[in-house]
This record gives structure tokens, C-alpha cells and sequence, in this order.
């Protein structure tokens, strides 16, 4: 198989052509992922709650997501997999530069930070150095005790603004992808089709994105209480493996997510951002 590439995920985009992507945390999981189509994967700090059980992100560590990126590499060598940096990991631009290029060399494509645009010399400081930077806006669970909980974020006009410039800002400093999560799907289609080279993917942000994500546990139906936005692939076929095709093939095709997956904004407009 002939690896799957940042500038093959641009392509994507150009053709207006959806993929989809998950999380995975293990080699055998990132195996049969990728034999059935998944070529993007992040190793994302949510292994926090479905790995080892903890009620958020913030106890991940550093040595959590090195181990578990060499494990899902191992499993997936040519996958594009996108390593979350944990909780106070990138706290400042140097920090940043040193965690990311351990992630690097465990096998990391891109690495993923959370925040608006305090990051901008982060991620120019990072870019600068080869590391390609995937931003995370909406809702971001390394937040969750800033945010009170886990909410739907731009639903009012000015907090719509403020992820648009978030957006922008980041995009000069040269970020490569952008992870949206539980914001208004007009909101979502609105920076995606703001961002014309930069691919854009979707989790609980409606369908207008560039691709999805779901946590792996939350599409096999595993999780206890999932969100509203995730659906259990599982149920629908009976078997893992055509439970991963037929995301694949609802995410490719726009079915999903719906409306029922997604949220709305709370003003009528959007003409203000």
C-alpha cells in the first residue's frame, strides 16, 4: 500500500471528495482499520477515558501517547496518524518543539494541540521545524474545567466570531489541518469552506466538513454514554469489519452525519463572522 500523505489529504479536499478518519490506540485495531479503508488515524488523549479510565484527558501523559502512537504505527505503517499532545504538554513554544519531536520519532505524521490563537507562535514555531500541526477548536475536553463541562461551543454570534478568528489566525501561522468539535454545522461548513487548501475534519460538526472523526469505542457502540453526535456503526451489521465500511461509506457518501447527529446555532445568521 502506498502511504497515505498530508498532500494526498489536500487532494481530497480539492476534489470535494470525503474520508473518514478514527481514533486507535492499538496495533491490532489499527490494522484492521486500515484494511478496511481508514488511511488517517489519531492516537488521541481520549485513551484517557476509554483506555485506562479516568473521567477526562488531563491525566494522559506524554509516555501514554508515545507508547500507544509506536503501537498503532506498528499496526498501521502506512497510515497517516496524527498524535494528540496531552494536557500542559505545549504549554509553551519550546516545550512544544521537544514533545513533538518525541511523537515524531515514535512514528507521528502531524501532531494535535487544542487552542485559539495564543498558539500562533507555537505552530509557526513548529511548522518552521517540519512539524505539521493539526489545531483542534470548538469544543476542547483539555478545557473541560475552563469550559464547565462538555458543551457545544459557536452556537451564539460571538463566540461564532471568535472561532472564525481563531481559525484565521492559525491559519497564517501555518497550520495544516483543523479538528472541529461539537459547533454549529453551519458554523463548520462556513470555516471549511474558509480554509481552501487546509483539510477540515468534523466531529459532531455536521456534515459540511471535510472528513469525520469518531472515537473508535463510540462507533462500535461500546461506549456507555456516547454523544449525540456518535453513532453505533456496530448495531447496523453485526461484525466490526463491516461496521468500520459502513462509516466509511456514510461519511464518503454525506449520509452521516445527519441532523440528528449534529447541532445548530442559536442566532439566524451567519453573515456576521
Amino acid at each position: 500500500m502506498k502511504p497515505t500523505t498530508l498532500s494526498d489529504l489536500r487532494q481530497l479536499k480539492k476534489e470535494k471528495r470525503k474520508f473518514a478518519t478514527l481514533t486507535a490506540y492499538d496495533a491490532s485495531f489499527a490494522h484492521l482499520f486500515a484494511e478496511e479503508g481508514i488511511n488517517v488515524m489519531l492516537i488521541g488523549d481520549s485513551l484517557g477515558m476509554t483506555v485506562q479510565g479516568f473521567d477526562s484527558t488531563l491525566p494522559v501523559t506524554m509516555e501514554d501517547i508515545i507508547y500507544h502512537t509506536r503501537c498503532v504505527r506498528a499496526g498501521a505503517p502506512d497510515s497517516f496518524l496524527i498524535a494528540d499532545m496531552p494536557f500542559m504538554s505545549y504549554a509553551t513554544p519550546e516545550q512544544a518543539c521537544e514533545n513533538a519531536a518525541k511523537l515524531m520519532r515514535a512514528g507521528a505524521n502531524m501532531v494535535k494541540i487544542e487552542g485559539g490563537d495564543w498558539l500562533y507562535d507555537t505552530v509557526k514555531r513548529l511548522t518552521e521545524r517540519s512539524v505539521p500541526v493539526c489545531i483542534h477548536l470548538g469544543l476542547m475536553p483539555q478545557s473541560v474545567n475552563l469550559l464547565g463541562g462538555y458543551k457545544v461551543q459557536g452556537r451564539d454570534e460571538s463566540s461564532a466570531n471568535q472561532l472564525m478568528a481563531d481559525t484565521l489566525a492559525l491559519k497564517d501561522a501555518g497550520m495544516q489541518m483543523l479538528l472541529l468539535e461539537c459547533v454549529p454545522a453551519e458554523l463548520a461548513c462556513q470555516i471549511t469552506e474558509e480554509l481552501t487548501t487546509i483539510p477540515v475534519i468534523g466531529i459532531g460538526a455536521g456534515n459540511g466538513t471535510d472528513a469525520q472523526i469518531l472515537v473508535m469505542h463510540d462507533a462500535l457502540g461500546i461506549t456507555a454514554k456516547p454523544p449525540k453526535f456518535a453513532k453505533n456503526f456496530l448495531k447496523e451489521t453485526g461484525n466490526v469489519r463491516d461496521a468500520i465500511r459502513l462509516y466509511i461509506e456514510q461519511v464518503e457518501s454525506g449520509i452521516y452525519p445527519d441532523q440528528a447527529h449534529s447541532f445548530k446555532s442559536s442566532f439566524s445568521s451567519m453573515t456576521a463572522i
